[in-house]
């Protein structure tokens, strides 16, 4: 009988980051799949919370949670190849849930790579609901006749400006505005900026980027207002927040899209982005969880 020993993540040394990444690629080469368990966002401050699966001092398994609302918790795992079916993830899962519940989890959001035959089967398992499928996009080079100027204006969002940014994205993303607001109370890290974009001085759109270290932006949350909707202003701002993005020296610009919005597929494609994976997001509630983990 293998004894595993399963410990919250505390060290983020290179060293132990590095462990983490490792058995990111020795799944994603095994699976043949796109898999991505934010290894960027594991850090002492501010970073997803983790725990770690071990057997005879090897890192293999790994499961890390965040929630950007208070009440969902988006879920990231993987276990190595030679360990599957022996329980780890569930043993990860059940001591990642004690914590999610003491802070009041009420769902989880597993994302999985829509190629990864084995994350696939243990949803199914599990029980959860499909919710929507993204694709992951990388900016490949942004085209030359993208970089003419424009009459939009990118500057930082400051204080006074959460009352337009609330209403902007719950009007254009149709969420309420109390989810918004305290959606944006819960993002407002040091390394994620976001934008106000103004057209002759009068608000109109907004952009976020979260910078997850010096050589990688993911770009979210653009919007703008729908009374300036269908203006070409979308495409404006985004040129807009890549060229900042590039002016930062930034090798690795992300974003990503429902499948089904094809609109917004085509302009990231107009403008250089380029699809990198796919990923399916399924949703269960903590008490179905924890109901089907007993059996």
């Amino acid at each position: 009988m293998r004894e595993y020993q399963i410990s919250k993540m505390k060290d983020f040394s290179n060293a132990e980051i590095e462990r983490v990444r490792t058995l990111e690629q020795i799944c994603r080469t095994n699976d043949r799949s796109g898999l991505r368990v934010g290894v960027e966002s594991l850090k002492a401050i501010g970073g997803d919370e983790a725990y770690l699966c071990f057997f005879n001092n090897k890192l293999i398994g790994f499961i890390s949670w965040y929630t950007s609302d208070g009440t969902e918790a988006n879920m990231n795992g993987m276990v190595h190849p030679d360990f599957r079916r022996q329980g780890v993830f569930n043993a990860l899962l059940k001591r990642a849930m004690s914590e999610m519940q003491t802070k009041l989890i009420e769902s989880c959001r597993f994302r999985v790579p829509s190629n990864s035959e084995s994350g696939l089967e243990f949803i199914k398992n599990l029980g959860a609901s499909f919710r929507t499928s993204e694709f992951s996009m990388n900016l490949k080079q942004l085209k030359e006749d993208m970089l003419k100027g424009t009459d939009i204006m990118l500057r930082l969002a400051e204080e006074p400006d959460l009352g337009f940014m609330v209403t902007c994205s719950s009007q254009a993303f149709g969420d309420s505005e109390s989810w918004t607001r305290s959606y944006f109370a819960r993002t407002k890290e040091p390394e994620r900026m976001s934008y106000i974009a103004s057209d002759s001085l009068t608000p109109i759109g907004m952009i976020r980027v979260n910078y997850l270290n010096r050589d990688t932006a993911v770009i979210h949350d653009l919007c703008v207002l729908p009374s300036q909707q269908d203006k070409g202003f979308g495409r404006k701002i985004l040129v807009g927040a890549v060229q900042l993005i590039l002016e930062q020296k930034c090798s690795i610009i992300r974003l990503a899209v429902v499948t089904s919005n094809r609109r917004a597929l085509n302009l990231y494609q107009s403008i250089g982005f380029e699809v990198a994976s796919e990923f399916n997001y399924y949703v269960t509630s903590m008490q179905a969880l924890k109901n089907n983990l007993k059996h």
